[in-house]
């Protein structure tokens, strides 16, 4: 099916916490010898995740079909810095490739984060018809016009976002009322849950557990994956399948770097690149559902939610409208096109 038997949940929950991720710092590289192009690819998550599994098999097809032309190199576990950092590096040229979230991709291109939208998708269906459909050529557009970037066709996937906490389980818009909850840096992310009624909070990542624990936020929202990672189990007692926002990977490069390997590499490249990401698609859903019979275990609570409920919610807050009007008529068309009517 696919190459996620590589990835045990063991390994997969060892290799990507924050305390190993020193032991983590070696570069993949697909080739020994000096190559004609070498390329370097940046991304903060660990090399066991289906990101970097499938970036490595990807970086091995790139250098045989090349015939060792191209050496793609994988730069895992955020050596080369921050997100902020690695989009500063892609975008001077420092760094080849770099895979950005729809939030971070957002500071640059405002049309970047339209997928993060409160309750937008329904399912991974109408993500991925929407992702390699019009909305993401719309995207893409944007970032070619207005940034030294490109983005590839196909984007990778992070997983549906859920909640965690401390105090209550969620199943309504109700149950955020009051809620201390941590977000990330995002006017998308805190407009959202500020909808429900709830107190968002941004905080650095880096320091998301120790806030847990020491109760100055009851909750927080990440991908299953994440939440797993980083042990969250520990310090939270419900996790809700809100299945809020969507999150995916778009996989950028720079133009001018990409542009100066000739037309037939730049082919290898970008088709390996995106067959890559459709089936990294599979491993990171495969991996995402088995972490909720691993969390059960180690004593996390689930729950399912009312997500028309939170809807309506959003609906009558006003948030899809404020949006709309943020975003422009184009791009809520495009989102609406997939999603069916928001406002």
């Amino acid at each position: 099916m696919s190459n996620i038997s590589h990835i045990s949940r063991r390994d997969f929950l060892k290799t990507a916490s924050i305390a190993s991720a020193a032991a983590l710092s070696g570069v993949y590289s697909s080739q020994a010898h000096a190559a004609e192009f070498t390329l370097k690819y940046g991304n903060n998550l660990p090399m066991t995740h289906p990101m970097n599994v499938r970036a490595k098999e990807m970086a091995q097809k790139i250098a045989a079909e090349s015939k060792g032309r191209v050496d793609l190199q994988v730069y895992s576990n955020g050596q080369l810095g921050t997100d902020t950092d690695m989009l500063s590096q892609v975008r001077s040229g420092a760094i080849d490739f770099f895979t950005i979230s729809p939030e971070v991709l957002g500071t640059l291109v405002s049309a970047g984060q339209i997928s993060g939208v409160g309750f937008a998708f329904k399912d991974y269906q109408q993500v991925w018809a929407a992702m390699d459909g019009d909305l993401g050529a719309y995207v893409r557009k944007e970032i070619a016009a207005k940034t030294s970037l490109f983005a590839f066709e196909r984007c990778w996937d992070n997983g549906y976002r859920q909640v965690t906490t401390s105090t209550r389980a969620i199943a309504r818009p109700e149950d955020f009322k009051g809620m201390k909850l941590r977000v990330p840096p995002s006017p998308l992310a805190t407009s959202l849950f500020r909808s429900f009624d709830a107190s968002p909070t941004s905080i650095n990542f880096a320091e998301v557990y120790s806030s847990l624990q020491t109760k100055i936020v009851e909750g927080q929202e990440n991908p299953l994956a994440v939440i797993s990672t980083v042990k969250f189990y520990e310090v939270q007692k419900f996790c809700s399948m809100t299945n809020h926002v969507w999150s995916g990977f778009w996989f950028m490069g720079n133009k001018k770097s990409f542009e100066r390997m000739p037309k037939d590499l730049q082919e290898i490249v970008a088709r390996n690149i995106n067959e890559a990401g459709v089936k990294q698609r599979v491993d990171v859903k495969a991996l995402n559902e088995s972490l909720v019979a691993e969390m059960k275990g180690k004593g996390l609570q689930f729950n399912e939610t009312d997500n028309d409920a939170f809807r309506a919610k959003l609906r009558s807050s006003g948030f899809y409208t404020e949006w709309h009007k943020k975003f422009g008529d184009e791009a809520w068309a495009m989102l609406e096109k997939y999603t069916g009517k928001l406002a």
